[in-house]
């Protein structure tokens, strides 16, 4: 007999209400994602934010150590429909950057761009919330490299894929771009609320 590797259990009383239509709770944390994990030289990563701001930003590792902080705790829905709860992070604080870099008002999109290419996006407005974050410690750890390993973005509010893993780069653009998963039929909104997983939802 196969075994689940999510290990569901049934939601505790006063939890229900935090799970959106069609998820289950998961107390492990699965690991998805599109082809090999990334081998990567912090002697050579960086993180630009750039495009429609009026400063843009590089940073190396040892830098990206040093912007402002934050922790934040929260819910996350895979659109495979299965959700965690109470899920801590700590990374980049997401609302210092953006006061740092200063988008453009023409700016109304954010492209996460990571590793291999993949990219996703975002309204800025989504991005702005207090608890979006540049994250590269999960539970008081380094992020492993299958969770995004050294840093990933973490947007709330939107299916898990939306916080992109192995991010390079926030491109800052007045229209929105179709990232991986959405040209692939995912949608671009992806607010499990909605149940909104693929674009002809």
């Amino acid at each position: 007999m196969a075994l689940n590797p999510f290990r569901r259990s049934a939601p505790a009383v006063g939890v229900a209400e935090r799970i959106p239509p069609g998820q289950s709770l998961t107390r492990d944390f699965p690991v998805l994602h599109y082809g090999p994990v990334p081998r990567v030289d912090l002697k050579t990563w960086n993180l630009r934010l750039y495009g429609a701001v009026d400063s843009p930003l590089e940073v190396n590792w040892e830098q990206f150590r040093q912007l402002p902080r934050k922790q934040v705790t929260l819910d996350i829905h895979c659109v495979t429909r299965w959700s965690k709860l109470d899920t801590p992070w700590e990374g980049a604080d997401v609302q210092a950057l953006l006061a740092q870099v200063r988008p453009a008002p023409r700016a109304h999109f954010v492209i996460a761009e990571c590793e291999y290419g993949f990219t996703t996006s975002v309204p800025l407005e989504i991005l702005a919330t207090d608890q979006a974050l540049i994250a590269d410690t999960y539970d008081g750890k380094p992020l492993t490299p299958d969770h995004g390993y050294p840093a990933r973005l973490i947007i709330p509010g939107r299916y898990f894929w939306k916080s992109a893993k192995w991010l390079r780069a926030l491109k800052f653009v007045e229209r929105d771009e179709l990232g991986f998963w959405e040209r692939h039929g995912y949608h671009n909104n992806a607010d499990p609320w909605k149940e909104q997983r693929f674009s002809d939802d």
